[in-house]
């Protein structure tokens, strides 16, 4: 049973899925010199699995495979549930990693050269088109050889992908989802991380940039919720690691300094504030509207202390 057209992209990429062996955390990455890749490609789904369905995709293998697993089908019976009635399969190229670590791939014959996978423990990398035939097990040894959050392991892997040669086209676009082991019952909960860069010219570098800012607002976000437990030293050192992930970013300081007026530590906020301003004088602006939504809650001659700063 062959699929409509309007599932089957042209999608010639490389890829990894993979399932974390001490999170269980599951997810895939991919990189193509094809616009939004990540609209095709990756697909994952919190306590089921993670799909990536490329070459000349059929992009329907996404919903379908992880439907699959949830009915308790294995990533090799999704693998071959999905490719055998399908009568494109020749051009497929499909990976599937299950919720119990299983994993299965296949490459079909008439992938375009250089074409190929690699089966590793608990994970898959996957290529077609590219450069040369070192790309795929590039990938797998970056990635077994790896530490750390299951996301920097598959963006590494991608990156090793890239040095050993890469999509014989070059590169556009990049994609990264990974989603909990389990799933919680609140579906917006269950995705780890999902990042997507979709026309660029260094697009495996931008999405590890991408994935440093995610992380610096997860800092951002435990610094908060320090404060609203009384850890003050707690908060600043979660503040810290944010605004050293993105030092850039104005609004990640404002806010720190806002957290810190609000528990009382002033004199700490003032300098904080002052860079703030200096470099933006909108976040006056901003500073001056806060009080009114209870955002920031000083005494008038703290408030003034630190408006006169946007003065200066």
């Amino acid at each position: 049973m062959s699929k409509p057209m309007a599932a089957i992209r042209p999608i010639h990429t490389y890829s990894i899925v993979a399932r974390d062996v001490n999170s269980g955390e599951m997810g895939v990455a991919v990189q193509s010199h094809w616009f939004s890749v990540g609209s095709v490609v990756p697909w994952a789904k919190a306590g089921v699995g993670a799909v990536a369905t490329q070459s000349f995709a059929n992009v329907s293998f996404g919903l379908r495979g992880l439907r699959l697993l949830e009915e308790g089908k294995t990533a090799q019976g999704a693998v071959e549930a999905l490719v055998e009635p399908d009568e494109g399969r020749d051009g497929r190229q499909l990976a599937i990693v299950d919720a119990r670590g299983g994993v299965a791939a296949y490459t079909g014959a008439r992938c375009i050269a250089e074409a190929g996978h690699l089966i590793g423990e608990q994970f898959s990398v996957q290529a077609n088109m590219m450069l040369n035939d070192r790309v795929w097990p590039a990938m797998a040894e970056t990635f077994a050889g790896s530490t750390g959050p299951l996301a920097e392991r598959l963006v590494a892997a991608l990156a090793a992908g890239q040095r050993a040669g890469g999509d014989v086209r070059g590169k556009q676009s990049a994609a990264l989802l990974v989603v909990k082991a389990q799933a919680t019952g609140r579906p917006w909960d269950d995705t780890v991380v999902e990042l997507r860069v979709e026309d660029h010219p260094e697009p495996v570098q931008e999405l590890q940039r991408l994935l440093r800012v995610h992380r610096a607002y997860g800092f951002m976000n435990q610094g908060d919720q320090c404060m609203e437990r009384n850890d003050v030293q707690g908060a600043l050192a979660a503040y810290g690691t944010a605004e050293s992930l993105f030092p850039e970013n104005l609004e990640m300081q404002f806010w720190h300094a806002v957290a810190l007026a609000n528990k009382g530590l002033v004199a700490q906020a003032l300098p904080v504030f002052q860079e703030v301003f200096r470099r933006d004088r909108n976040w006056v602006v901003l500073t001056t509207r806060l009080p009114a939504v209870s955002m920031l809650t000083l005494n008038e001659q703290d408030l003034q202390s630190i408006l006169s700063l946007g003065r200066e």
